[in-house]
């Protein structure tokens, strides 16, 4: 398969639709806890936005600057983002890292819809775009329940 022929099907119209329907998109008045991460190689960022209820993700926003890719995941992160415990967050991200970068599994729901990123894995230059969405949302989480833990003590 050409170099030509492999882009065309990386950038597929699943992928291209998911990266037009990012949801959550923008900033919260009033966060817990933002995280911005970015993505050295290409230059993508993300920075997300979030608010924790009962160790679990009840508000969320994001800004994406990234790639198609990149904003792809971000879509899938975000509609499986509300309702997420920090675990659920650390799991899938450690398995999207994994499915990338060793030829895992695709993430368990309701993170599965990052299946689409498969063709990707072959591309390392774009893993570090790909992983922001979720490395961000997971450390964003983390920080608030931190934060709501020290509140609490």
């Amino acid at each position: 398969m050409s170099d030509e022929t492999d882009l065309i099907k990386l950038y597929s119209a699943r992928i291209l639709a998911l990266a037009a329907d990012i949801p959550h998109l923008g900033r919260l008045e009033t966060p817990e806890a933002t995280v911005k991460r970015r993505s050295p190689l290409c230059g993508s960022t993300v920075t997300v936005d979030v608010v924790m209820r009962d160790g679990k993700v009840a508000e969320m926003a994001q800004d994406v600057k990234a790639c198609a890719l990149g904003q792809a995941a971000a879509a899938v992160t975000g509609k499986a983002a509300l309702g997420a415990t920090t675990a659920q967050l650390i799991k899938a991200r450690d398995q999207l890292r994994a499915m990338l970068k060793e030829d895992g599994p695709v993430p368990d729901a309701p993170f599965d819809g990052f299946e689409v990123l498969t063709p990707a894995t072959a591309y390392k230059n774009r893993h570090a775009s790909i992983l922001l969405s979720i490395e961000a949302l997971t450390e964003a989480a983390e920080t608030a329940v931190t934060a709501e833990r020290i509140g609490e003590a």
